[in-house]
């Protein structure tokens, strides 16, 4: 399941820079804006979360992990609340992003409104990415 979550992970990075690069030559050229290449990102930051969701609450390291020892060691606080806390608000910031712009009728503001949110969203991501321990890497 890590493993599967760690896959995911590098598919939400890809979804997420093509959203962002296609909506800047999108905004930069004054062109319409286009809601399928922003569902990639949000479908993919989604299905993200399920399965992150899953691996928390059946992992050793979820809710039980909740200690002022683990609180002290920042590799478990990093694993039981730090990461899933950012990518639970960068995942909230893609959503907000993407149903905004999905209501806006100016191309131009909607896709500033996709960059806004979605590279926001990144970063948080890319905060808070285990690095030393993705099984991506190892």
């Amino acid at each position: 399941m890590k493993h599967l979550h760690s896959t995911l992970a590098v598919v939400l990075l890809i979804a997420l820079i093509i959203a962002i690069v296609i909506t800047l030559v999108n905004y930069a050229g004054n062109k319409a804006y286009n809601r399928k290449i922003a569902l990639i990102g949000l479908i993919s930051a989604h299905l993200q979360l399920v399965i992150g969701a899953v691996l928390y609450f059946t992992s050793p390291l979820g809710l039980s992990s909740f200690s002022g020892e683990n609180m002290k060691n920042s590799l478990s606080r990093l694993y039981f609340l730090e990461h899933p806390l950012m990518m639970i608000i960068a995942i909230v910031l893609i959503t907000m992003g993407y149903s905004k712009a999905k209501k806006i009728a100016d191309a131009k503001k909607a896709n500033q409104t996709v960059l806004i949110f979605y590279i926001l969203g990144l970063i948080f991501i890319l905060s808070r990415i285990p690095w030393s321990t993705w099984s991506i890497l190892n």
